[in-house]
């Protein structure tokens, strides 16, 4: 996809901030630190929009980036990260569920995961949940330029086998270094926009 315009539109604490424009909505789920922001702004062609923190359990919001007035990337807070109090996670908790199971604009799920270790209990748990809710989810792997050539392989099946995944749920391999698996994930979310 050529991108001609990107912009951060909201950080979304409450149903009521959600966007009301109606443009199809891809959303990012994965453990603090995997590298969704750095994803996102890969996929964007920019450096710096989503930002990206040295400290993991940053994102405290829905964050909408629009892109190409044509879509939304949402980044969600990461998950499994222990010093945000036990209330405060269960609050951002019961707001993504709800926008997860009732968001008609939402598209598309990725669920990122790092392709150098297997995916967590975490990972498992929100594959199976996303699966439950027949929720359409394509799973990423980043990390990609860090595992030799020569042992992606083996990491991929490793993803496929913890989650369970079954042959019709797509799996890129991703590097926000490179640039690898952008075009592929971009037909991936264009497929799903069009559908």
């Amino acid at each position: 996809m050529k991108i001609v315009s990107t912009e951060f539109v909201i950080g979304a604490m409450r149903p009521e901030q959600l966007p009301e424009d109606g443009l199809p909505e891809i959303a990012l789920a994965g453990r603090s630190n995997v590298g969704k922001s750095s994803l996102i702004n890969r996929m964007i062609e920019r450096k710096n929009l989503a930002r990206t923190s040295s400290q993991p359990g940053k994102t405290r919001q829905l964050n909408f980036y629009r892109v190409n007035g044509a879509l939304y990337f949402v980044d969600f807070p990461g998950y499994g990260y222990a010093k945000v109090s036990k209330a405060e996670r269960a609050k951002w908790g019961r707001f993504i569920e709800s926008y997860i199971r009732e968001r008609k604009q939402l598209k598309l799920q990725l669920l990122i995961v790092d392709l150098r270790h297997p995916p967590t209990e975490d990972d498992r748990l929100m594959y199976d949940w996303l699966r439950h809710f027949g929720i359409p989810t394509c799973v990423v792997a980043t990390k990609a330029d860090k595992v030799p050539r020569t042992k992606r392989l083996r990491h991929l099946r490793a993803v496929r086998e913890t989650l369970g995944l079954d042959d019709a749920v797509p799996l890129v391999m991703f590097s926000s270094e490179t640039g690898e698996g952008r075009d592929e994930l971009w037909k991936i979310v264009e497929t799903a926009i069009a559908g």
